[in-house]
């Protein structure tokens, strides 16, 4: 080859990489001036390249950005992915997916295909009949007065038998404990004890591993990763059986053996058994192979709604109250009046049922703090056919729609100027407790999806609270960072660091103090 020919060449591929890099920034400049609300779509990797630039505050960017968009913007995906669709918070859009047009918002093949492994056909990854099924015999079951006084009484003596245990120990010995851990451990107990009759004994003094609960958080998280990844990357790492699928395998093998476990050594009262009776009662009293999959899907569901919310929402309401002081000793006060009212005051015993009801106060901070911190921040469903949204925003066949629940408590267009304040109040009228629209406050869902086991939590999250504020000063410990980790579940990236002292005992070195 020539000197010439050489030069030539060399020109060509310059000239070729130059013109690309032209493309390029002209695709960014068109972007900039055609979308100047909404997120930067890059040429090629679409809204992708935003998310890994954010990854460290993606609720926080997000929220911006749909404030930026006035509720709703749209979005691509990795061009060899195709995703496409919507993110919004607006109320009337979320209204119009979970109610108004429900039938052409499920959740959809994407989230399906991704979750398959993991909870099967189970209520949370069902749609049409076989979700509407599930729903009716969990219903029939949840919401009956067996049940409620059973997984009542259980939350009850595992809070005294082992919540109260535990934090005695790290009362007296002074030391720093992941509060967010123990209340997972705690919720983890009750469900698996009032809803499948097997106790996995998490919560201890010595805080034991437990396999079945480090796999299942594995699973979960390792699930995440292919709501990120197109699915030419997780497919074939799956069918080779490599990297994180690898692990998302061992951790499901591990959580499916566990509660096959459960549900062959089923005891006589709790919610698995009667559904095991019900479906037993149609099949002629056989247990097969798909039958075991109906109940097992029934429980990994069950656990997964069960344990990570409620100790989610409870941690992140003892570090908030931590930061207004003011909220936590109106709630304490609001305690002691209603201990004062048992007549006895050395009587110890944990709360009924009618006095958490009467725990106005406690009730409206911790609805306060679900709406900034919601256990589930994000949601998602699938449009089956094209589709208009009440703001006029046009919804394309197939796109994924996410509606940023996190970001829905922080608009001044749906709560106010005060939308950020922490501010109890704002749930009391009148000296009663007072629920919100369920579409702009969609921390348990709402419309035919709304979550069965609202009220249960409620109960859980006040027993749980109460039971340590009265006795125990909690403290965050000093320097802790807290910030959310990106999972399906609003958990603190760090834990939530504490250190506890008897109430008494703090409150005599503020008086002496103040001597």
């Amino acid at each position: 080859m020539s000197l010439t020919e050489r030069v030539f060449n060399h020109l060509s591929l310059f000239d070729i990489s130059l013109a690309l890099l032209g493309l390029f920034v002209f695709c960014c400049l068109r972007e900039k001036l055609t979308n100047k609300h909404g997120p930067m779509l890059w040429p090629v990797f679409g809204i992708t390249l935003e998310f890994f630039f954010h990854k460290n505050d993606v609720y926080g960017w997000v929220t911006r950005s749909l404030k930026k968009s006035r509720n709703t913007f749209l979005y691509r995906g990795f061009w060899l992915d195709g995703s496409h669709g919507a993110v919004t918070c607006s109320p009337a859009n979320v209204e119009y997916m979970l109610k108004t047009n429900f039938k052409n918002f499920p959740k959809g093949t994407f989230f399906k295909d991704r979750f398959k492994d993991l909870l099967e056909d189970g209520i949370f990854n069902a749609d049409d009949e076989s979700w509407r099924e599930q729903r009716r015999v969990i219903i029939t079951e949840m919401h009956s007065t067996r049940f409620m006084e059973h997984s009542f009484q259980t939350t009850q003596r595992l809070v005294r038998k082992k919540l109260l245990k535990v934090m005695e120990s790290f009362a007296r010995s002074q030391e720093a404990f992941d509060l967010q851990d123990v209340l997972l451990r705690l919720t983890f107990d009750i469900i698996c004890i009032a809803g499948l009759g097997a106790d996995p004994e998490t919560l201890a003094q010595d805080l034991p591993q437990v396999p079945f609960a480090k796999a299942f958080d594995e699973a979960t998280e390792s699930t995440l990763f292919r709501l990120m990844i197109p699915p030419f990357i997780w497919k074939p790492m799956k069918f080779l059986d490599i990297g994180y699928e690898k692990g998302l395998r061992k951790a499901i093998d591990v959580v499916h053996g566990f509660v096959n476990k459960m549900i062959m050594d089923h005891n006589r009262s709790d919610v698995l058994t009667r559904i095991i009776q019900i479906e037993n009662n149609k099949k002629g009293n056989k247990i097969g192979p798909s039958t075991i999959r109906f109940f097992r899907q029934f429980c990994t569901s069950f656990i997964l709604a069960g344990r990570d919310t409620s100790s989610v929402a409870i941690s992140w309401f003892f570090w908030v109250i931590q930061r207004h002081p003011q909220v936590e000793n109106k709630i304490i006060q609001e305690i002691r009046q209603i201990v004062k009212q048992r007549g006895d005051p050395s009587d110890s015993s944990l709360f009924t049922v009618k006095e958490l009801n009467n725990m106005v106060y406690l009730q409206a901070a911790i609805s306060e703090t679900l709406r900034l911190y919601p256990p589930i921040p994000m949601e998602m469903k699938q449009a089956i056919e094209d589709d208009m949204f009440p703001d006029g925003t046009f919804i394309k066949k197939g796109s994924r729609v996410y509606f940023s629940i996190y970001a829905m408590g922080r608009m001044e267009t749906i709560w106010g100027k005060d939308c950020e304040e922490f501010r109890p109040e704002r749930w009391i009228q009148a000296g009663k407790f007072v629920s919100d629209d369920q579409y702009k406050y969609v921390v348990f869902n709402a419309g035919p999806r709304l979550c069965l086991g609202k009220t249960f939590a409620y109960l859980q999250m006040k027993m749980i609270a109460a039971s340590v504020l009265l006795r125990y000063s909690v403290k965050v410990a000093q320097d802790h960072v807290v910030v959310p980790r990106v999972t399906t579940n609003l958990y603190m990236k760090y834990g939530l660091k504490v250190t506890i002292t008897p109430r008494l005992q703090e409150e005599t070195k503020l008086e002496s103090c103040s001597m």
